[in-house]
């Protein structure tokens, strides 16, 4: 059997490491050439939901994550190759460091052939910012390198001192002067939700000036995206209203995620618990993660909504909680100032917020319905009387998983779990 293959230019940006600034070259990258009138498809290496936040904004399209261990080569070659059929130009934006992680950035890139364009942070670096490039290009050698950005340039002099320790045969792709204009905004996991930054708009355009000026004005070569052999979900939620709470608290949702549940037949129907005074007309509830933290006082002051989410788990109705979305059905929640919200109670015990990263990491989630392969990322830590009917196994199996806990029908733990990975698994959540 021949495969169908499409050609489309594609470009994978990464870092030496964290905090050099991929997701503003990245997005400032998609938005030069959809000023341009291009069609950009953007692409997230690893687990992360802020950053497709930004990214999505930047193109105009939806933001999917990337990620050999969570959805395997297969569904990452769909996505792809899909992506290929409609765009004129692909990019994804790595995750940590170039070799960081097992899977990484580097093991995405080198498996789908894309070329690899570092960003490098030049503060504080000069001619040594080669030497950095250098290593990167040449570190893992069947890698397709297409060369360096450097990031936050003092002035034209700097620049020149970068170009005089940049090797011959490296390609140089030119600097990004050192600007608050182009700043995303950060708090505890991450950047800023995209909905939140009022001048998203206006960073994301400078941002975007600044990269026309530079060899990224260019088209990277195209690749080859071959189409994988793959099955169709099974129709096992056909007919089954799910209510999925979406907004400013609970976001941290994927995008494939909602794919997947729609493919097996069910209608998804979107509420704000910080909003709305009333739940939809719907057979199941999918609270995921977010920042209720950020919400204590709406969300305390929203009774409605919290005795609608009590009433539907008395009817023996599903609710699954991701990570926020599970805090927000315990008793309270206590902010780093100490400031308390009273939550919906569905759960007994309480949340409180950390001022360090309290859970972090690949896991394997055995629900009641198979294995589902996820991610925890939290700075709280909960108290509850509350038995786990299980727990996460880490992939080195450093340490102990996180909690998963079950009540009734209600399903909840700190692991967002991504339900490509056994879409008969995820489909169990929702059943009634």
């Amino acid at each position: 059997m021949t495969l169908s293959t499409i050609h489309c230019p594609a470009l994978f940006i990464t870092a030496p490491g964290s905090n050099h600034g991929k997701t503003t070259i990245t997005a400032a990258l998609a938005r030069y050439h959809v000023e341009q009138g291009r069609k950009v498809r953007v692409f997230k290496s690893g687990p992360d939901f802020l950053d497709p936040m930004i990214l999505e904004r930047a193109c105009g399209l939806p933001v999917y994550q990337l990620d050999l261990w969570m959805m395997g080569e297969t569904e990452c070659r769909r996505l792809l190759y899909e992506a290929a059929l409609e765009a004129d130009l692909i990019l994804i934006e790595g995750v940590m460091g170039l070799f960081d992680g097992e899977p990484c950035s580097a093991d995405v890139a080198e498996l789908f052939s894309v070329p690899v364009m570092a960003v490098i942070d030049a503060t504080g670096a000069a001619q040594t910012l080669g030497a950095l490039a250098y290593g990167l290009a040449n570190y893992r050698p069947g890698l397709k390198f297409s060369g360096v950005l450097a990031n936050n340039i003092a002035s034209p002099r700097h620049n020149e001192m970068i170009m005089q320790g940049m090797p011959p045969d490296l390609c140089y792709f030119g600097g990004i002067p050192r600007d608050n204009r182009f700043v995303l905004p950060e708090r505890h996991l991450g950047l800023v939700q995209a909905e939140e930054v009022l001048d998203l708009e206006s960073r994301m355009s400078a941002a975007a000036t600044a990269i026309a000026v530079t060899g990224l004005a260019n088209f990277p070569e195209s690749v080859e995206f071959t189409a994988p052999e793959q099955e169709t979900p099974p129709q096992l939620l056909s007919g089954i209203r799910i209510g999925v709470a979406r907004d400013t608290a609970f976001s941290f949702i994927y995008a494939a995620n909602l794919d997947v549940l729609r493919t097996m037949g069910a209608t998804l129907i979107f509420f704000s618990p910080l909003a709305d005074k009333a739940l939809p007309d719907v057979d199941s509830i999918y609270l995921p993660g977010g920042y209720p933290e950020l919400h204590l006082q709406t969300l305390q002051d929203n009774p409605s909504m919290k005795a609608a989410l009590q009433m539907h788990f008395q009817q023996g109705k599903p609710i699954y909680a991701e990570c926020g979305g599970m805090l927000y059905l315990l008793e309270s929640i206590v902010d780093k100032a100490g400031n308390r919200g009273e939550m919906v109670g569905l759960l007994p015990g309480h949340a409180i917020m950390q001022n360090r990263l309290k859970g972090l990491g690949f896991q394997s989630a055995p629900m009641a319905g198979g294995v589902l392969r996820s991610h925890a990322f939290h700075h709280s830590l909960i108290e509850t009387p509350l038995v786990p009917i299980a727990f996460g196994e880490r992939v080195h199996n450093t340490s102990a998983g996180e909690a998963i806990y079950q009540l009734n029908r209600l399903t909840a733990s700190y692991l967002h779990c991504y339900f490509a990975s056994n879409p008969t698994a995820a489909a169990q959540l929702f059943l009634p």
